[in-house]
């Protein structure tokens, strides 16, 4: 089976016109195999550079229960921690994140980072909120395994990926967080807002809207209080809600798909690529944009991007609208579960 697909240009992710052919390797991590490659060697080359001590740590056999333990809460986690790093180490790991991630997806983790510092310094409680606790953990060992998982995750950041060689990468979830979301007038990093692409393209979308449309879109008055699909309960949304994009009008249609660009494009384009076609694939009757709580900036408010292929969900509502919870989820692959059972299909075959 064969998909064609027409040019796009989408946020910066070019989608030139492609036939992808479907055999084993599931069809959204068609052109990332060799990416793969790229990601396997950067991340042999991280664990060469790390200390002994800290390669004991950063490395889990693949079955462990942590693999699918994630969170955005600050708390101990396995792995190597910043604070464990010599200055060469953590290059070594900024390096092997870029291989996967995109320079926007970079620059995100480093403004996470930033804004717990920034967080400390407005809470006063430098001790608790600590930059350098975040932790990158590999489930499998990338110098001998076929197929290895990793976690790079602190408060407010996750990123979770799974290559298997021969058939690509797989990422989600991933999770960014900002608080707050716009930094306050009297810290020296006033009016930093992390998530603001984001937030201002779901308002100018919301806006936009009219009649039946609005009215569809918006599925509670109050906003929702946090992502519904948080940790372990990745597949508590089953039922699509809001308005569906066939209600919508091209340039509103437009509007959802370079949201959908900033998310994924926190990714290398190849990752970002396989996304968007995947999800332009399914067709527009079955992606829907939800709202919650107030339509002005500043006040809690929750929006929602949902398809077969894609799970968006962006909360602003503690700290009174100044405190965001971001995620992206695939819910056909969350966790890598389809490269992985692509990867067991190829290996009893060869036996």
């Amino acid at each position: 089976m064969s998909i064609t697909r027409r040019d796009i240009t989408l946020s910066g992710i070019a989608l030139a016109t492609t036939t992808v052919t479907m055999f084993q390797t599931p069809f959204s991590f068609a052109g990332t195999s060799n990416l793969a490659k790229n990601v396997t060697r950067a991340a042999r080359s991280l664990l060469a550079t790390l200390s002994f001590k800290n390669r004991a740590k950063a490395v889990l056999r693949f079955e462990h229960p942590d693999r699918e333990d994630w969170h955005y809460t600050p708390r101990s986690r396995p792995g190597a921690t910043l604070s464990e790093m010599s200055a060469s180490e953590r290059a070594a790991l900024w390096d092997f994140l870029g291989e996967t991630l995109s320079a926007r997806g970079i620059a995100q983790a480093h403004g996470a980072i930033k804004l717990e510092r920034v967080l400390g310094e407005l809470t006063n409680n430098l001790s608790f909120r600590d930059p350098d606790n975040y932790a990158i953990v590999f489930f499998g060992d990338p110098a001998t395994a076929d197929i290895f998982a990793w976690r790079f995750e602190g408060h407010h950041l996750s990123v979770t990926a799974m290559v298997a060689k021969g058939h690509g990468i797989a990422v989600t979830p991933s999770f960014v967080g900002a608080n707050p979301a716009t930094v306050p007038d009297h810290h020296s990093h006033a009016g930093f807002r992390l998530l603001g692409a984001e937030e201002d393209r779901a308002f100018a979308l919301i806006r936009s809207l009219e009649g039946e449309a609005h009215s569809q879109a918006i599925i509670n008055n109050r906003s929702l209080g946090d992502i519904v699909a948080g940790p372990g309960r990745e597949d508590a949304l089953k039922d699509f809600e809001g308005v569906p994009l066939t209600r919508l009008n091209d340039g509103q249609r437009d509007g959802i798909y370079h949201i959908l660009g900033l998310y994924a494009g926190t990714m290398r384009d190849e990752i970002a690529t396989s996304a968007i076609t995947r999800i332009r694939a399914d067709g527009t009757a079955g992606l829907y944009f939800a709202w919650a709580g107030s339509l002005e900036p500043g006040q809690p408010h929750y929006f929602r991007i949902h398809g077969p292929s894609v799970l968006v969900e962006y909360d602003n509502t503690q700290g009174g609208g100044n405190h965001v919870h971001s995620s992206w989820i695939d819910p056909k692959e969350l966790f890598g579960r389809d490269l992985l059972k692509a990867h067991h299909r190829q290996a009893h075959s060869a036996q």
